[in-house]
């Protein structure tokens, strides 16, 4: 497939808008291109549309929404100029809008897998005369809506895989870039990384220094990182299959000593305090990145061990190289931790099924066969 943006365009412009609903783990894999990109063409200023799925009109969701901790990681990305973050209601969107058509931009590439067809659109009121390139859905001739809206593109592309077989989202990313501006990333130089500043580090230590975990204490042993929280409930388990989950480890005689570390969002942080006030556990610790993303990554990069539902804690700990254990539905295979020598996956059986309906035994085998007893 030939080059989708033309070489002179990128030669002869100072930036670009990628417009994007991006998720922490979607960048845990796409900033690896981002980065390629601007080495290869270092002339052009990267800027970013962070798309808020979950916008919405309910006034007293915007103060969740707007801390999004994606943001403080992407603004400590020394090769992205400007971040737009504010669209989490209609009221921002419209000024947001309006920030962007200012910058006049001259090529924006819209990596939008969902509503593909809406985002075009948007890209193109966004510039009105820039060079529009985006991910299209296949379509069928009779739906007018899709065919006009798609019309705002000056090229498209498929946004599905357009290989054969097995491929990991990295693959996909690949793809894409390849495609959009011929910048080519071999396999192993796709592994996902994570710059973790030095003061989150402190904090991660002085962290474990509070919970009594460290060498000059008694405590000193292996620790375990647990997220059994997901966005979707399909994808979470919930706290008596977590307490049950525990309580089976810790009657592993050779793990009776380690200390568990249960990463909580924000929001559940009062209910899952409760439920553990409820049921004490020795060496259970509740933690929640309440402050800054890099609280999660700093805590995670401490752990010997991180046993994740399916979401961007399991892609964390595979750019952190931290061991992981991941617990997966059939329906994503594409999302397995990158880093198979340091990973395991722990598979629903059936595709219907929810990570919930792994049985807690065949986790506890799967852990125990993985890190050894």
């Amino acid at each position: 497939m030939d080059q989708l943006v033309p070489e002179q365009l990128l030669s002869n412009s100072n930036k670009i808008l990628f417009i994007t609903h991006l998720a922490i783990g979607d960048f845990t894999y796409l900033q690896t291109y981002f980065l390629e990109f601007s080495k290869k063409y270092p002339n052009i200023s990267i800027d970013i549309w962070v798309d808020d799925v979950r916008r919405t009109m309910r006034f007293w969701k915007w103060a969740s929404l707007k801390k999004y901790s994606l943001y403080d990681w992407l603004s400590s990305c020394k090769f992205i100029r400007k971040i737009y973050t504010q669209t989490y209601s209609p009221f921002v969107l419209r000024k947001s809008i309006r920030k962007a058509q200012s910058e006049n931009y001259p090529i924006v590439i819209t990596l939008t897998s969902i509503r593909s067809e809406r985002y075009a659109v948007l890209a193109r009121k966004i510039s009105p005369n820039g060079f529009i390139v985006g991910l299209c859905e296949r379509y069928y001739f009779y739906n007018f809506i899709k065919i006009r809206r798609y019309l705002s593109l000056n090229k498209a592309l498929d946004r599905k895989w357009v290989g054969t077989g097995q491929y990991h989202i990295s693959d996909l990313y690949a793809q894409w870039f390849l495609n959009f501006f011929n910048v080519s990333v071999e396999t192993e130089a796709r592994r996902p990384f994570i710059n973790i500043p030095k003061c989150w580090i402190i904090y991660a230590k002085l962290k474990f220094m509070k919970w009594s975990i460290g060498k000059k204490s008694k405590n000193f042993s292996r620790v375990v990182f647990i997220n059994p929280y997901a966005k979707e409930a399909k994808r979470s388990i919930p706290l008596d299959y977590l307490l049950k989950l525990l309580k089976e480890l810790k009657n592993i005689d050779k793990w009776g000593d380690i200390n568990f570390i249960i990463n909580v969002t924000p929001e559940e942080y009062k209910k899952t305090k409760k439920f553990f006030d409820k049921n004490s556990l020795t060496n259970t610790r509740i933690f929640s990145a309440d402050y800054n993303f890099f609280q999660l990554p700093a805590v995670i990069s401490l752990c010997d061990l991180v046993i994740s539902v399916e979401t961007s804690v399991m892609h964390l700990a595979s750019a952190l190289k931290v061991p992981v254990v991941a617990l997966m539905r059939q329906k994503t295979p594409e999302w397995i931790p990158w880093d198979k020598e340091r990973s395991t996956v722990v598979w629903a059986k059936r595709r219907r099924d929810w990570v919930k309906d792994i049985e807690i035994k065949e986790v506890i085998t799967s852990v125990i066969k993985f890190v050894g007893n």
